[in-house]
């Protein structure tokens, strides 16, 4: 079994203990009742959750909370400003714009697939399985695979691309699933290259999208402005959900004004799952401590 099959397997049992959590955190449950969330002792829970994030179950928690959101938001203020002056999203982002996303034209978009052909297979990652599609120009879909609905995959996919050839062809994108999902996430990345189809308005919010740094949120209301529609943001917010290739292009890295994480295609729990995987890369200690100016 590799690494990367372990820690997808390792999730589903840090998903149902978020879940858990969804519904009890006000009461700050103890240790071995998410454990017992988990289906696990407090001792193989330890463990689990060390070999999954590199940290406790109590740190990554710390990541979970209402206020650390906040403060995230407060202490990301700046951050598409820095972005956009830099034209990168800075030292330590998952991907950086090592990414390039490429728009489908229009005549394509109509075309709906007609002469493509989509490789595509399914593949561990840390937050769970996922598929992975990809045409010659570059990844075209991405998605979370909820237990037991693999042989559905294909379907969902084509349903996507309605007239495209669909290819099982895993040995194709194993490559680039190990670039979405890299072991040493802090590592430089080799290029990826996106497909995608949107409106113009939908692709402008995924590019803006992509310089959120690795550890790092931003409000709605933040990426409205960013994008120059400051009073766009329930548009935003939909193009945010309709992103065709998420955790590559970092939707989940858009939280609510008042530090609520808010909906995500993927799952709640993935979202605080991968939020929370994020921030433990880049504060292994815990959340940082709060000063206020």
């Amino acid at each position: 079994m590799t690494d990367m099959t372990q820690l997808s397997r390792d999730y589903q049992r840090v998903e149902a203990a978020i879940a858990f959590l969804e519904d009890g955190f006000a009461h700050q449950p103890p240790l071995a009742d998410i454990a017992a969330a988990a289906g696990l002792s407090e001792f193989h829970f330890q463990r689990l959750f060390s070999r999954w994030v590199g940290i406790s179950p109590k740190r990554f928690l710390q990541f979970l909370t209402k206020e650390y959101a906040r403060r995230l938001i407060q202490d990301s203020a700046s951050v598409l400003e820095a972005a956009y002056d830099a034209g990168l999203s800075g030292a330590g982002r998952l991907h950086d714009l090592m990414v390039a996303c490429e728009a489908a034209t229009p005549g394509e978009i109509k075309q709906r697939g007609r002469g493509l052909t989509i490789a595509y297979g399914i593949h561990p990652s840390p937050f769970g399985d996922c598929l992975l599609a990809v045409t010659d120009r570059g990844i075209c879909n991405l998605r979370f695979v909820p237990p037991g609905e693999t042989a559905a995959m294909a379907a969902w996919l084509q349903a996507q691309w309605p007239r495209a050839v669909l290819r099982h062809d895993p040995a194709a994108t194993a490559p680039l699933a190990a670039g979405v999902f890299p072991r040493e996430p802090l590592e430089p990345p080799a290029p990826l290259h996106l497909h995608v189809r949107g409106t113009n308005f939908q692709i402008q919010v995924w590019q803006a999208l992509l310089r959120i740094p690795l550890g790092k949120a931003v409000t709605y209301e933040d990426l409205a402005r960013h994008i120059g529609l400051p009073g766009a943001a329930r548009a935003v917010g939909n193009a945010v959900g309709r992103n065709p290739i998420p955790f590559l292009i970092p939707c989940h890295r858009v939280i609510r004004k008042m530090g609520i994480f808010g909906h995500y295609g993927e799952g709640p729990a993935r979202k605080k799952a991968i939020l929370g995987w994020e921030a433990a890369r880049v504060h292994p200690a815990g959340p940082p401590e709060h000063r206020p100016a």
